[in-house]
């Protein structure tokens, strides 16, 4: 008898879903894209670079929205991970620099590779961030701003495709990268009337903090990747098909 094959659920933004699922595409897992949140620009001028020695990005969003604002392409970029330096090359940027982690990890890039004294760090984002990278640059004595440009609106209802593959047990997994994706799919799954069924599902999550948020639910298991790098978390989904 033929396997089934190994289905899962990719909750990521549309844009930000398309490489995930280009690369487990290539890993032979089937997926089902299922976006619950939807990144929406907000409208401004040029963002100030004058005196700027490096641009932070904490996801993809951040870096798209500023190159549509700003035509500079000889900033520095130092993201917090693969996905959105990926991202930051695609979009132009020649000196683009990953800190393969979280926020954290970004804060000790910043402090090995940039001198305080040598202008300030932009972090172009969203309306809301996960971790506190202002004050860990602040107290290493930079000079830190943030510049909103999007913000991410919450999906208000699952898919019919969604909630039918989750009640017919047809998908092995669901991808979790934020604590707010987490929370809100349980929080639609319980609305859907689907809760019941992430019993036979495991939740996949980006780190222990979006594992928190997923463990509201009750799923036949929830696995953290052991870095908070998407491909740690691909990593951990190619153990589970062995």
């Amino acid at each position: 008898m033929t396997a089934p094959p190994f289905r899962v659920l990719v909750t990521r933004p549309a844009a930000d879903a398309v490489l995930l699922a280009e690369a487990l595409t290539r890993s032979g897992i089937e997926v089902l894209s299922e976006p619950l949140l939807e990144i929406v620009n907000i409208p401004g001028q040029p963002v100030a670079v004058e005196d700027v020695q490096a641009l932070l990005i904490t996801s993809a969003n951040g870096i798209r929205v500023f190159a549509a604002r700003n035509a500079a392409r000889d900033l520095l970029v130092l993201a917090v991970g693969d996905a959105s330096a990926a991202a930051a090359r695609g979009l132009g940027f020649a000196r683009v620099e990953s800190a393969a982690g979280d926020v954290a990890a970004l804060a000790r890039l910043c402090q090995r590779q940039l001198d305080p004294a040598q202008g300030e760090l932009l972090h172009v984002a969203g309306t809301r961030i996960a971790g506190d990278l202002a004050q860990e640059l602040r107290q290493a004595g930079f000079r830190y701003r943030r510049e909103e440009l999007y913000r991410a609106r919450a999906a208000t209802a699952l898919s019919s495709a969604a909630v039918a593959a989750v009640r017919a047990g047809t998908l092995a997994g669901v991808l979790f990268f934020s604590p707010r994706t987490a929370e809100t799919f349980v929080a639609l799954a319980g609305v859907a009337g689907a809760t019941a069924h992430l019993a036979r599902m495991t939740a996949y999550c980006l780190s222990r903090a979006v594992a928190t948020k997923a463990g509201a639910a009750a799923w036949k298991r929830i696995v953290v990747a052991e870095e908070p790098s998407q491909d740690s978390l691909l990593a951990a989904i190619a153990r589970d098909m062995l």
